[in-house]
């Protein structure tokens, strides 16, 4: 008995030894995928860091701070970071009550067409609204982003117009869109710094649709769509925002985090590849997180902006009879519950563009084709960051990538309304000073045009942009803003003035058409 007793002892023994050993053997195991993982983020970290095309900042979301910034004021290209604007402008329209959750979307051909990832709707179908907010968030689907921006826009050319025109509203002064999904046009630019701005108002002006964005799959039809965005989850307190990737823009990446009363928003663009890109935002996170602030006002950081214009329907091209049963009656203007059955959607020409007046085209029908316009992005938004901006941001000096920055993002209240001209012929003049001046004001002789924008702001930068490119040429030109138009009709012309005769203006026009900038001279 005594000899089995042994023998049971050691066998027990001998059990007990292999299942600790085997526990350790784990452990050890999961410490050193943890390490190695850890490695890995720092190496890749490092190495996106010393990549030419990565441009990164953080934002204390609280107190506006800038906690980092690495090249955050340089133009690149957004990708799919361009879908943050489109939903921004679908959150807007919901909380209007102009559209709802479970409004219809009607897929044009061109909708149907765009390049993948997309949700793969066919020409004459519809999603609801929730379902394409949800098909942004997740799958980054292009058609779905197409759809909604033809649907508050009247075309995608014009719901461009309109996200710039937000974006400019919002304080993005470098920021250009001309499409809904970020897909390459050489024209559609923007920085970290603008990213972070709009990051920041999606999460303090739509709380009540901010949580779209940490979706980790939804189910479309018979399919389950997962997100992009592997931060979601993965680090703790991330809650969104976005992904996007195009070969000519890179891996971006916007991210939000809230954690420990402590609430930052980081950007990272140019990234080389997806991995690469989210070490360096987990680098960040991990690095200026704790350097945030605990406390901080309630009070929003980026003003509301004025709100966008009334939303157009754009029939789908093979259900014309349908699309004009769903437009027959007009939304409700006020608030209305997203579980609420959608009635119906306001159908209406877009608004005419007094630009198009301005340009010698006809007033009826629809916007002027794109050509005919002056792209701002072939002004206004190709300077140095040196360049002035009514951005409080865009002036700073970038700090070093390990050094806290205090600068803060600044309030900014939507510009005032200009007044009404008393009629469609009146000019109102601004000059460089951007007030207001009698029409007797404005400069006498020749004078150079070099476009048309929305806003008084937006032509002075456009102006102020030119003349840095225009030289010697428009050393002593003076710039100013000529209201033409009314109402939702008004638009500014962007002109030099102070040429003593045709031939200074002519040349001063090929100067700037050298420096790829469009013009045209004039007797005022």
């Amino acid at each position: 008995m005594q000899a089995k007793s042994g023998i049971v002892s050691r066998s027990v023994s001998s059990v007990s030894s292999f299942r600790s050993g085997s526990f350790f053997a784990k452990l050890l195991a999961i410490l050193s995928m943890a390490v190695t993982v850890v490695l890995v983020d720092s190496v890749n970290a490092e190495a996106e860091a010393a990549n030419p095309k990565y441009a990164g900042i953080v934002v204390d979301a609280k107190t506006g701070n800038v906690l980092y910034s690495e090249n955050a004021d340089r133009l690149q290209y957004p990708a799919s970071l361009t879908k943050m604007m489109t939903l921004y402008m679908t959150f807007e329209a919901l909380e209007q009550g102009r559209i709802r959750l479970d409004t219809p979307v009607p897929f044009s051909a061109h909708a149907a067409a765009q390049a993948p990832t997309k949700l793969g709707v066919r020409a004459g179908g519809t999603i609801t609204v929730e379902q394409g907010i949800l098909g942004l968030v997740t799958l980054s689907a292009n058609d779905a982003a197409t759809a909604l921006g033809e649907m508050l826009g009247g075309s995608e050319d014009r719901f461009g117009q309109m996200m710039t025109a937000k974006a400019h509203a919002l304080g993005m002064t470098r920021t250009t869109y001309r499409n809904a999904n970020g897909l390459p046009n050489t024209a559609q630019m923007t920085t970290a710094r603008d990213q972070a701005r709009l990051g920041i108002a999606l999460r303090q002006h739509f709380p009540q649709y901010y949580g779209y964005f940490s979706t980790r799959a939804f189910k479309f039809g018979t399919r389950t769509i997962r997100s992009h965005n592997r931060l979601v989850g993965s680090v703790r307190g991330v809650d969104g925002i976005k992904t996007g990737y195009t070969r000519a823009a890179g891996f971006n990446l916007v991210s939000s985090v809230q954690v420990d009363g402590k609430s930052i928003v980081s950007v990272v663009l140019g990234g080389t590849s997806g991995p690469a890109r989210d070490a360096q935002m987990r680098n960040l996170i991990a690095t200026y997180l704790p350097k945030a602030s605990s406390r901080g006002g309630s009070s929003q950081l980026i003003a509301q902006a004025a709100p966008a214009p009334a939303m157009i329907e754009t029939p789908a091209p093979v259900q014309p009879q349908k699309a004009a049963q769903v437009a027959r009656q007009a939304v409700p203007q006020q608030q209305v519950a997203p579980q609420q059955v959608a009635k119906t959607i306001t159908a209406a020409q877009p608004p005419i563009s007094a630009a198009a007046a301005d340009l010698g085209l006809p007033r009826k029908g629809p916007l002027p084709d794109a050509r005919y316009q002056v792209a701002e992005t072939e002004v206004a938004y190709t300077e140095t960051s040196a360049t002035k901006s009514d951005n409080p941001l865009v002036a700073q000096a970038m700090p070093a990538p390990t050094k806290v920055k205090t600068t803060s993002f600044k309030q900014q209240a939507p510009a005032a309304a200009p007044a009404e001209p008393d009629s469609a012929t009146v000019d109102h003049v601004t000059t460089a000073s951007t007030s207001a001046a009698p029409a007797s004001a404005a400069p006498a002789g020749w004078v150079v045009q070099v476009g048309v924008s929305p806003s008084r702001q937006m032509a002075m930068d456009l102006l102020e942009g030119a003349k840095t490119k225009g030289g010697k040429a428009l050393a002593s030109a003076k710039p100013f803003a000529v209201a033409y138009g009314s109402g939702n009709d008004q638009v500014y012309r962007a002109r030099f003035g102070g040429f003593d005769d045709q031939r200074d203006a002519v040349n001063a026009c090929k100067a700037l058409k050298k420096a790829g900038i469009k013009c045209w001279a004039a007797a005022q």
